[in-house]
């Protein structure tokens, strides 16, 4: 598979069971603070978390999803419309290194763009320097960290807060 044969698109209902499997077993203590999905759930919980399958873009590679980017207003207010987080990236272990997650992250961008977004954010954890250089690649940079935020494994982990200003 050629990472030209790549294609970023519209999550759909009939996504959910590959989007479940993708975090299932792309789950580790170094990338979520979280405790790990539970394979057994119903594949619905996407639709319920993230306000249905809209809120996701899908990498497919010959026509099987190979990884997922949420994306969705990063709050209710007015005054905080003009702002997109990104709040969950799996790509498989046997698609990665090859530009399929940062096509979803730019995917991901432009569709903030054309929704009128001014700007993307993201968390991601200090124990991840993989996804914090995948993001630095698509023009995130550090707006703070929260020292310590999280506790995994009996240690401290950071928080670090990144995002892409669109109107700049």
């Amino acid at each position: 598979m050629s990472i030209a044969d790549l294609l970023v698109r519209p999550a759909r209902a009939a996504d959910d069971a590959a989007l479940l499997e993708i975090d299932h077993g792309t789950w580790s203590p170094e990338a979520s603070p979280g405790t790990r999905p539970d394979r057994e759930r119903d594949p619905v919980f996407f639709r319920e978390q993230h306000g249905g399958p809209e809120g996701f873009l899908v990498a497919e590679l010959d026509g099987v999803v190979v990884g997922y980017v949420a994306l969705h207003p990063a709050g209710d207010l007015a005054t905080h419309a003009h702002v997109r987080i990104i709040d969950g990236l799996g790509v498989l272990p046997a698609s990665r290194g090859r530009g399929v997650g940062e096509a979803l992250v730019r995917g991901a961008v432009e569709r903030a763009r054309a929704e009128g977004a001014a700007k993307v954010t993201l968390r991601v954890l200090g124990t991840n320097p993989t996804a914090r250089r995948l993001y630095e690649r698509c023009g995130f940079g550090v707006e703070g960290v929260l020292v310590g935020e999280f506790v995994i494994d009996g240690s401290p982990v950071d928080d670090v807060w990144m995002a892409l200003h669109l109107d700049r």
